[in-house]
């Protein structure tokens, strides 16, 4: 079995890209370079930011079909992270509210990469 690690995500300013998710996850990139950054995530998982001009080969790039789910232990987190991150500037497209897997919200980063934060609830 083939389990996948990385993440890529293809985005226009590389290095403002790699503040953004420094700030929001908490960790500095351990690899950069003018088109590149790369985080460590937790369980041996990477998160890479590509310069959409530099991805070889050229990716036809609509912003995001997808999206990066982050879980939090409580719902306090989650209200925690959506203020956090709304004064970070990002763009909120779900408030925080109850799903059916849980409580969650979801923004958006400057490429329109779909990131959302939620807690379990069981």
């Amino acid at each position: 079995m083939i389990t996948p690690h990385y993440t890529i995500l293809y985005v226009a300013d590389t290095q403002a890209s790699a503040r953004l998710y420094a700030r929001l996850l908490g960790a500095d990139a351990i690899d950069a370079a003018p088109t590149f950054a790369l985080f460590a995530l937790e369980g041996g998982r990477m998160l890479g930011l590509w310069a959409k001009e530099a991805v070889k080969p050229a990716a036809d790039f609509h912003g995001s079909g997808s999206e990066i789910a982050l879980n939090v232990p409580r719902t306090a987190d989650v209200d925690a992270l959506y203020a956090t991150w709304r004064e970070a500037g990002l763009t909120m497209l779900q408030a925080p509210q109850q799903v059916d897997f849980g409580y969650t919200f979801t923004a958006a980063d400057p490429d329109g990469h779909r990131l959302r934060v939620f807690a379990r609830v069981e």
